[in-house]
């Protein structure tokens, strides 16, 4: 099995043991997008308390990547997700997180799905 491989195998785990569901593909797809940053363990998560942190997902990836319009429903959007996630877990997997927030505003096809 090849380190990504591992990445999106222990990404998949760490949903299946909260009750999240996924799709592998898609999955595989949003963790292969963040590039190397899966393997640097401060890149590799997000903080959910941190504002800056915050809004770089925002900008860099829901208004970047994703193409969203800048708005509170983006706001409002990574929140649920963080909420979701559980507020007191310490390793919110950027791959997990961006996932649950392509899957929130219905962007697959960003992704070819």
């Amino acid at each position: 099995m090849s380190k990504f491989d591992e990445k999106v195998a222990l990404y998949k785990k760490f949903m299946d043991d909260r009750n999240l569901r996924s799709n592998d593909d898609l999955l595989a797809a949003v963790t292969k997008g963040l590039g190397p940053s899966i393997y640097k363990a401060d890149a590799e998560t997000v903080s959910g308390s941190d504002a800056k942190e915050l809004a770089t997902v925002k900008n860099n990836f829901l208004i970047k990547k994703l193409g969203m319009a800048d708005s509170k429903e983006l706001d409002a959007g990574i929140e649920e997700v963080m909420e979701r996630i559980g507020k007191s877990e310490r390793k919110k997997y950027r791959a997990v997180v961006y996932y649950m927030l392509v899957k929130k505003f219905d962007k697959e096809s960003v992704y070819g799905m």
